[in-house]
């Protein structure tokens, strides 16, 4: 069981990237308090953490049931993550939150907890279809499934562990640093939302293997 639970860990690890979601975190709540962080981030925990219970639980069912192909679901989620990696490129929130320089503790013009931070960043085609493909290797073990579930929340507390740190890595980067990352993060996720849409083409058959 213990090998067990280290392969569902690592694969869970590579598929959510709690690491890599912290500076993507920042970037999302640039200009937000403290508390409004630490709200943002719970919510968009607890979010995710529900998505990846029921799709755990029940998720090729509800697909099956709903007549959407795995395919079409990566098309999607990548192309709602290209619209975000183009507001991180253009800088699009920072000029929303310049209109509201006036205020003692800004929020994000738009809440980022629920879209793109649960879903599609933490509980994305990738870990939604991961968590099927897991929890379906122990079809008819209670234990087995357990086991998947608890290595999941283990890493969604990393995740917002994570998220917590934020404020100190936009404290060491400053301004100018979080502007700088914050663009070549909008690129990384531009390119990771082209891949999601190059993996359902592929998925349905338009384009050869890549």
């Amino acid at each position: 069981m213990l090998n067990e639970a280290i392969t569902v860990f690592v694969a869970l690890f590579v598929v959510i990237d709690p690491i890599g979601l912290g500076p993507i975190f920042v970037a999302l709540t640039q200009g937000a308090g403290a508390a409004e962080r630490r709200r943002i981030a719970v919510t968009g925990v607890a979010v995710a953490a529900g998505i990846l219970t029921v799709f755990g639980l029940a998720g090729e069912s509800i697909l099956v049931f709903l007549g959407i192909s795995f395919a079409a679901f990566r098309i999607a989620g990548g192309l709602l993550l290209f619209l975000i990696a183009l507001d991180m490129v253009f800088e699009r929130r920072a000029q929303r939150r310049e209109s509201k320089a006036g205020e003692e503790e800004r929020a994000p013009a738009h809440d980022p907890s629920v879209f793109p931070l649960a879903i599609p960043l933490v509980s994305g085609p990738g870990s939604i279809a991961t968590m099927i493909l897991l929890v379906g290797r122990h079809q008819g073990d209670l234990g087995g499934q357990a086991m998947v579930f608890g290595v999941l929340y283990v890493l969604l507390g990393l995740v917002l562990c994570s998220f917590f740190l934020g404020g100190m890595i936009e404290r060491l980067l400053r301004r100018t640093g979080v502007l700088v990352v914050s663009r070549l993060l909008g690129m990384l996720l531009a390119a990771l939302s082209v891949q999601f849409v190059l993996d359902g083409l592929s998925d349905f058959g338009v384009l050869a293997g890549h």
